[in-house]
């Protein structure tokens, strides 16, 4: 196992950089850009708020939102960002392709109308939401290349600063390396205690594709695992800032999502202090390789 400094070399003080908000680190892309290394999830079913969004913006220096055209909030998200009162320049907004939206030009008509229904002249981070498509007459491979083709133009064009996928697993980036010119900037997949793809970790730090999780807090059955307890009481934190922390300290950029303004607030709070080295061991043990986010539709073989 390596020791705790080399297994966070990708936040070095050199790597990483004061948020324009309460200090919350940011994470180099292979672009120059840097990410906030935490952010605010957002989802469809009850998973939106426009209290927490402007409670996260306002009092807990979140700068990093992330959505999806699927869940139905942009337009939300665009009235919330207004009352925040923060400057565009200072946020980080990410949203997602929806398969429906796959192909050539209907990539880049989906990006216009995110930027439109999201208030925005131009996205930070675009991700293609799924690896599969059903497109009649056409493989998966052939419509993620054309639609990759459309997100390499608007990243040239400057519609988007840079460009990712979301739930790739390691043959969709090769075949995707084989296809096309852009490397994704980011691959954004479920990352808890119960699941972690580390081999997936791994191959994405080969390529220089930043690797940030969804669902840390595993829907929230992480959070009354009796390990994970222990180890909330031990630190005095809670069990959901142990988990935060856990995938940040492992060099996971980390989107947890919460409608409670609270729970936000508890979620932010995970920059104050770090997990020892045999904690971080003993959590990285816990994986089971159990999925919670089952992607049935289109069918995704994870």
């Amino acid at each position: 196992m390596l020791p705790l400094l080399l297994r966070c070399r990708w936040f070095s003080m050199s790597a990483w950089e004061a948020g324009k908000a309460q200090g919350i680190p940011t994470v180099p892309l292979s672009n120059g850009l840097n990410i906030p290394v935490l952010g605010l999830g957002t989802s469809h079913h009850g998973g939106y708020s426009h209290d927490a969004v402007v409670y996260a913006l306002q009092k807990c220096g979140i700068r990093h939102i992330d959505t999806a055209k699927r869940y139905g909030c942009e337009s939300l998200l665009h009235k919330a960002i207004k009352e925040s009162g923060i400057k565009r320049e200072d946020l980080w907004l990410t949203t997602k392709l929806w398969h429906m939206d796959y192909g050539y030009e209907k990539t880049k008509q989906a990006c216009l109308e995110s930027c439109k229904r999201l208030g925005v002249q131009y996205l930070d981070l675009f991700l293609v939401h799924w690896p599969d498509a059903h497109i009649p007459g056409k493989s998966s491979r052939e419509v993620r290349a054309e639609t990759w083709t459309a997100m390499e133009e608007l990243y040239e064009k400057g519609l988007c600063r840079s460009i990712g996928v979301s739930n790739f697993l390691i043959d969709h980036l090769e075949q995707l390396k084989e296809d096309c010119q852009v490397t994704p900037h980011v691959n954004q997949v479920e990352y808890h205690p119960f699941q972690r793809p580390q081999e997936l970790v791994d191959y994405c730090r080969r390529r220089n594709i930043v690797f940030e999780g969804y669902c840390p807090l595993a829907k929230g059955e992480a959070l009354c695992h009796p390990n994970i307890i222990q180890l909330a009481k031990k630190y005095g934190r809670t069990p959901a800032q142990i988990c935060i922390r856990w995938s940040i300290q492992n060099g996971i950029v980390t989107i947890p999502k919460s409608t409670k303004p609270e729970r936000v607030q508890e979620n932010c709070q995970v920059f104050d202090f770090n997990l020892e080295e045999e904690d971080m061991e003993f959590l990285d043990s816990m994986n089971i390789n159990r999925k919670l986010i089952h992607l049935t539709y289109p069918l995704w073989k994870g």
